[in-house]
């Protein structure tokens, strides 16, 4: 078994990934670019709320620490969604009982690498990876302009969508494929305080969603009785970060787009100015491992935008079915980790590719009539035939032991049999008829033969 095991990054798959390490007796150092976060104040305006899911939960659960994670966690049962015209609808996100949850990302990391710690997880900070030397196994990282190298049997890339490993990887492969593409929008961190009594000024148990066709608004809830909210905005164009430049542009934009929200966001202005507009990129690569002694894992194997809320849930995943394997390969390394990429790359590119996906749907879709009547059909479909019909965000979601691979090839069979169900006439006033349960079990037959 190696003994020395390496991992640059110490942010949630770095940490997560030393713990199970070092719970199977590995000997476990992580180097983090970063001053540690439980010492040093966090960036403003980066610490996007996370949703928390299934996927997630089972990887924490598996390496004993979701009973630490819980306390921070607020249950989401489905989205807001505040109209244009004012009004608000809710969207169940499942059945009943069904919810993801919102945790912040920076306590979440704080707890993991605390979890590290206590099971001997040597961990190093403002020390990003500069050079792999992949025949001595040595790992250089920089340390107050020196540089530092640790001899490694097993070395891991956890350093993020820009990662460094990942860079080292790319220049000493022949046949590296590397893909990156940002999207046109930037996101920005803003805030709705607690009321004076320290109460929630929204619904607390659930995800707050502003549509508005190119752009959206969403806002998660916190510990304290205040909301994370990301405004989604375009960088160029009419309506557009470039031009909203002056607070009263800033002012009558929210006013008139997000009225409901403008009115709880006191300190709109000074977060809108001071907090940085952040991009949102998707990265995928092949190959994640090499030498058997190197993989890639989290965001610097796949990247991807945040609109399933599946990147730190997709990278618990990676460190669980690693964990898996390690166990059933007894120790074998090139098993392992050929294992590990034929398995996890074909997953990962599908929910990148689904995140892209519901980016549409949240912005535009989440208040169109005919989507929402579509939405009604699935689930009544799916409470009378639940053995026959998963919703998509459900595939992803609330069922962790469905690969996102087959979550996707299942979703696009499902929305070629809804566009067909969408046809039929006068659907509107038959969508809960057995008429068309019927023509939804036909097709789904047809699927199947």
């Amino acid at each position: 078994m190696p003994k020395e095991v390496v991992i640059a990054g110490a942010g949630l798959a770095g940490s997560l990934l030393a713990i199970i390490l070092s719970k199977k007796s590995y000997k476990v150092s992580v180097y983090e670019k970063r001053p540690d976060m439980r010492r040093t104040a966090m960036d403003g305006g980066r610490s996007i709320n996370l949703a928390l899911s299934e996927r997630g939960i089972k990887a924490l659960n598996q390496a004993g620490v979701m009973d630490k994670i819980l306390p921070i966690c607020i249950p989401m049962h489905g989205r807001v969604i505040h109209l244009a015209n004012g009004q608000k609808t809710f969207q169940p996100y499942g059945k009943k009982g069904q919810y993801i949850n919102s945790v912040s990302r920076g306590d979440l990391n704080k707890i993991l690498l605390d979890e590290a710690e206590a099971n001997g997880v040597s961990v190093f900070f403002d020390r990003p990876c500069t050079n792999i030397d992949w025949q001595k196994r040595l790992a250089s990282f920089k340390e107050n302009n020196q540089i530092v190298n640790h001899n490694f049997d097993l070395l891991f890339g956890a350093d993020g969508a820009y990662a460094n490993t990942r860079l080292q990887l790319q220049l000493h492969s022949e046949r590296f494929d590397y893909h990156q593409f940002y999207i046109d929008f930037g996101y920005k961190e803003l805030h709705i305080p607690p009321s004076a009594k320290g109460d929630f000024q929204m619904e607390k148990n659930a995800l707050h969603i502003w549509p508005r066709k190119n752009y959206m608004l969403i806002a998660l809830p916190n510990m304290d009785g205040s909301f994370t909210c990301t405004l989604f905005f375009p960088y160029k164009g009419e309506v557009s970060y470039e031009n909203l430049k002056t607070d009263q542009q800033v002012s009558s934009f929210f006013k008139e787009n997000f009225p409901d929200a403008f009115q709880l966001m006191p300190g709109l202005l000074h977060d809108f100015f001071i907090n940085p507009t952040s991009p949102m990129v998707t990265v995928k690569c092949f190959p994640w491992s090499k030498d058997n002694c190197f993989a890639l894992i989290g965001d610097a194997a796949h990247a991807m935008v945040p609109f399933f809320g599946q990147g730190m849930n997709c990278a618990f995943e990676d460190c669980r079915i690693l964990s898996d394997l390690i166990n059933q390969s007894d120790g074998n390394w090139e098993t392992i980790l050929e294992n590990y990429q034929a398995l996890r790359k074909p997953d990962a590119d599908a929910i990148a590719d689904m995140a892209l996906e519901n980016f549409i749907e949240m912005r535009d879709k989440v208040s169109d009539e005919k989507f929402l009547l579509q939405k009604k059909i699935e689930i009544a479909f799916a409470q009378k035939y639940p053995e026959k019909w998963i919703p998509a965000y459900g595939l992803v979601t609330f069922q962790p032991y469905i690969r996102y691979s087959e979550a996707l090839r299942r979703s696009k069979v499902q929305q070629r049999i809804m566009d067909q169900i969408m046809k039929i006439p006068e659907i509107d006033a038959k969508w809960n008829s057995q008429e068309v349960f019927d023509s939804i079990l036909q097709s789904l037959q047809k699927t199947d033969n």
